[in-house]
């Protein structure tokens, strides 16, 4: 909303059915900060009322963050109006065989369960090198047996609910299929409500929903890997491109992956997660096109016109 209205535009936002309260806040509070009036408007509903706005010409840029199919939907009816695009992910991290645990164990936590893994960028797939594997399926099932799941007031709570209680129990679904086809769960337990308890599994495979399709939820896969060949062609067989984490000492092997991924960010000693807003922010494949972050975004919503004079 910022770039937009620092580009000249005015802004029509309209969020998604199960938050409507934080795009009302999000815009009283720059009406109070001296946006002047007309230039945000917030609009409310589910899809029928965004129909209207795609067969109006005189709107002629589309922000949209969701999935990809109603990513394509939107595209589709856009036609030739400029669009940007931040859609579903499958997000990696990878560790190689000389990642500092110390350092990458704890991110990889945090990026993998905040907000309970409803995060484009949380780690889904943590690819660890083989020599590692058994080190890391111990520490990791003992720091995610610890987190404090629960009521999202209590100050100690680092995995709260759900959107929605019918989210949670579509991802426990998809736990209860893998675990029918082989998986095993190093950590986790019953669901309560909307309340996930984060949870860890390995011996995945891609006949699983779990390793072929965007969880959006508080689980984290573990996937071993032999050689970087083998991490790279895993991450790019996805759909997806948006982000990818590498632990690793040797700034060859990092940039030997960052070459060869088809991804839009590449984060070398930090998690698939980590953003700073300055960053471009965006994908490619299905996950999307165009860029976030202000700059980026700025540009995404200007018009460029060339005027020349010859005198």
């Amino acid at each position: 909303v910022a770039p937009a209205l620092a580009a000249g535009n005015a802004v029509i936002l309209k969020p998604s059915t199960s938050t409507p309260g934080t795009a009302c806040l999000l815009a009283q509070a720059l009406l109070d900060a001296g946006v002047p009036a007309g230039l945000l408007s917030v609009l409310h509903g589910g899809g029928d009322v965004v129909r209207p706005l795609l067969d109006d010409q005189r709107v002629r840029f589309f922000a949209f963050t969701g999935s990809t199919d109603v990513g394509r939907k939107i595209q589709a009816a856009a036609g030739l109006r400029r669009t940007q695009m931040e859609l579903g992910s499958i997000a990696f991290t990878v560790l190689c065989a000389d990642a500092r645990l110390d350092a990458a164990l704890p991110k990889a936590v945090n990026a993998g369960y905040r907000k309970a893994g409803q995060v484009c960028t949380s780690i889904q797939m943590l690819l660890v090198h083989r020599s590692l594997i058994e080190v890391v399926e111990e520490r990791l099932a003992a720091m995610v047996a610890a987190l404090k799941y629960g009521d999202p007031r209590d100050p100690h709570t680092f995995v709260g609910p759900m959107i929605s209680e019918a989210e949670a129990v579509r991802v426990e679904g998809w736990i209860a299929d893998a675990i029918a086809k082989g998986a095993r769960r190093l950590a986790g337990g019953a669901r309560h409500d909307a309340v996930l308890p984060p949870t860890l599994l390995t011996d995945i495979d891609p006949s699983m929903k779990v390793g072929c399709c965007e969880i959006f939820g508080p689980v984290m896969c573990l996937l071993p890997f032999d050689d970087i060949g083998e991490a790279i062609a895993r991450i790019n067989a996805t759909p997806y491109g948006l982000a990818t984490g590498i632990f690793t000492n040797d700034l060859a092997v990092a940039f030997k992956m960052a070459r060869k991924l088809d991804v839009g960010g590449v984060h070398i000693n930090e998690t698939s997660s980590s953003r700073v807003d300055l960053m471009p922010y965006g994908g490619s494949k299905d996950s999307g096109f165009g860029r976030e972050g202000p700059r980026y975004a700025i540009h995404e919503m200007t018009e460029e016109r060339l005027i020349s004079i010859t005198a």
